[in-house]
């Protein structure tokens, strides 16, 4: 048999990697998920398993050398992120992912005629993939293996927009995205602005230490009563539309069950089953409240109160953040506390923008660098302000 191509080798050796790489990915993520949904991601993850398994045989029908598949591990990165991140922007990564993987591996011709006919079957199957974990973020039950979700029925989000139309008292909270990671982040560049400037005016005196620890500490208890308000805030929006949403069953209760009816036809239900589950759910108006709340503000009860949680997790990284740039200036003053405070703080906002990595997703090394660079850019103008300062 003739050697094949270097595109045909290269081609299948990135198509069986990304093959462990998915089914590793979709383990993970199902971890973290309900029964339901855990399974659906395991099945695909299995598929992926099959996949591989087809590459290898044609690989091995070609003398391409099969590689030990435990030399393939999953960047540690990438492992966090899928432990951390939020579900719904895992999902869609991953979702973007399969198409990337669709165009960049699977479409294109390599030239051999039976490589291409296996990975033509394959891309179908990758596909089906990305419209399933589509689905899923889209609130479906991510189809089955091999098939494409059901369509919705024609016309429902028309009624169901002229139904919420008339309940124009519907709000969702902002959200407050809680955690350390963000809190480091607003105290770290807060603090260092501050302890730039006053070394700026001062030529690094003690004065920087006094007005450093000040921002720390006015820092962390802005963000934790910032934080506690605003938990607070979201949780009773939550219990307002709730409360609105148990009085519209009562005056309009015709009306909510074609609202829930229409919701579940968006999900691919057939309109005769939708209505025949509203009409069941209405015998039930605890359990319909439930089921509405949930469509229409992504929450099933507001009784639930994580403001201390959140002030104390905002306090407590964004002090630990605002602290960084203070340090050199308990050691020493003057020009070298300046230089040590500028490396210190430079290098936490470096680590900071990475570990943002873990949620927004971004490479860690893109989000460190921009978080450094807008380290510099604050340090450097505020230093530039005491400068011109007098004295």
């Amino acid at each position: 048999m003739s050697q094949p191509s270097p595109d045909v080798s290269d081609r299948l050796l990135k198509a069986w990697q990304g093959e462990i790489v998915a089914g590793g990915v979709y383990e993970l993520i199902a971890r973290r998920m309900d029964e339901r949904e855990a399974d659906i991601l395991r099945r695909m993850a299995a598929a992926e398993s099959a996949h591989r398994t087809r590459l290898e045989s044609r690989m091995r029908e070609l003398d391409i050398e099969v590689p030990d598949p435990s030399s393939v591990r999953l960047p540690l990165w990438l492992r966090l992120q899928a432990r951390m991140a939020p579900i719904d922007r895992l999902l869609a990564a991953r979702e973007a992912a399969e198409d990337e993987e669709v165009d960049d591996l699977y479409k294109r011709s390599t030239g051999d005629p039976e490589t291409d006919r296996l990975l033509r079957d394959i891309r179908k199957e990758e596909r089906s993939h990305s419209i399933a974990v589509s689905d899923m973020r889209s609130g479906g039950n991510g189809g089955h293996e091999h098939e494409v979700p059901p369509i919705a029925v024609p016309g429902a989000q028309a009624r169901l927009d002229k139904i919420l139309g008339r309940e124009r008292w519907h709000q969702r909270g902002g959200g407050w995205i809680s955690g350390a990671i963000y809190g480091a982040n607003d105290g770290l560049a807060a603090v260092f602005g501050i302890v730039a400037g006053v070394s700026g005016a001062t030529g690094g005196s003690s004065a920087v230490l006094t007005a450093g620890l000040a921002g720390a500490v006015a820092s962390a208890l802005s963000m934790a009563t910032g934080a506690f308000l605003a938990e607070r805030s979201e949780a009773e929006v939550a219990a307002a539309n709730i409360e609105r949403e148990r009085q519209e069953i009562a005056a309009h209760p015709e009306e909510e069950k074609e609202e829930l009816s229409l919701f579940y036809q968006l999900k691919g239900i057939d309109e005769r089953t939708a209505d025949e589950m509203a009409e069941r759910m209405s015998r039930y108006p605890d359990a319909m409240l439930k089921a509405l709340s949930v469509e229409e503000f992504g929450v099933a009860d507001a009784s639930a109160d994580h403001a201390g949680e959140a002030a104390l997790a905002a306090g407590v990284s964004t002090g630990l953040g605002a602290i960084i740039p203070v340090i050199p200036f308990m050691i020493t003053t003057g020009t070298a506390a300046i230089i040590a405070a500028a490396i210190v703080s430079l290098i936490a906002h470096f680590l900071v923008g990475a570990a943002k990595s873990l949620v927004t997703l971004r490479t860690w090394w893109s989000a460190g660098l921009e978080m450094t660079l807008a380290g510099v850019i604050v340090g450097g103008a505020t230093y530039l302000v005491g400068l011109a300062l007098p004295s």
